[in-house]
């Protein structure tokens, strides 16, 4: 019996599908990304280890229902409607226990957030490098197909539109670019 595509790749080898399929290439880019994932999360320090950790719970329906019922049952026994001691009657260890729990709290997704944000940031860079890598690529096949076509008196080589697609493009002019059309915008919604 013939291996197919799924035990190919649960086997640690890509599939290189059928002819002009891109699921050999579809599989390695997911192998790719997924190993490098995984290598991240290897590289994460133990303090973001915790950070991540508590982060998720907090924002968890377990850590509401924890909270609803710690909080309630204080404010349960300390309004004495209970036949228990009251040991907050004026609620300001409440308050100062739920004050500084926000803050380590507060803090701890803020330490999850900057990490995400790193990594949003490098695959940002990323994109950018494939997208320019990507155009660059294209320029240099429009001038090849240009060419081509211009030996062959194909009259579509002698468009105008082509040339200009051919020039390479400065990332840092597009650049340029957005910012002046911002600008230009902000200063017509003032």
């Amino acid at each position: 019996m013939a291996a197919t595509d799924g035990d190919r790749i649960r086997g640690g080898e890509a599939s290189l599908g059928h002819p002009g399929d891109m699921v050999g290439l579809i599989d390695r880019n997911v192998e790719a990304l997924i190993k490098r994932r995984e290598e991240e999360k290897a590289a994460t320090s133990r303090e973001e280890k915790v950070a991540d950790a508590i982060t998720a719970f907090a924002g968890s329906m377990k850590f509401v229902y924890l909270h609803l019922v710690l909080y309630l049952g204080w404010i349960v026994i300390n309004l004495g409607w209970l036949p228990l001691p009251r040991f907050d009657p004026t609620f300001v260890v409440l308050a100062m226990v739920a004050s500084v729990e926000a803050i380590f709290i507060s803090t701890f997704v803020m330490i999850s957030q900057n990490r995400m944000a790193r990594q949003a940031d490098q695959r940002a860079d990323l994109d950018l490098q494939i997208s320019l890598l990507s155009e660059h690529e294209i320029t240099r096949l429009i001038s090849l197909v240009t060419d081509m076509a211009k030996r062959m008196e194909v009259p579509a080589a002698q468009d105008p539109e082509l040339r200009e697609l051919a020039k390479n493009v400065a990332p840092e002019h597009v650049l340029d670019r957005m910012e002046e059309t911002e600008r230009k915008l902000d200063a017509q919604t003032r």
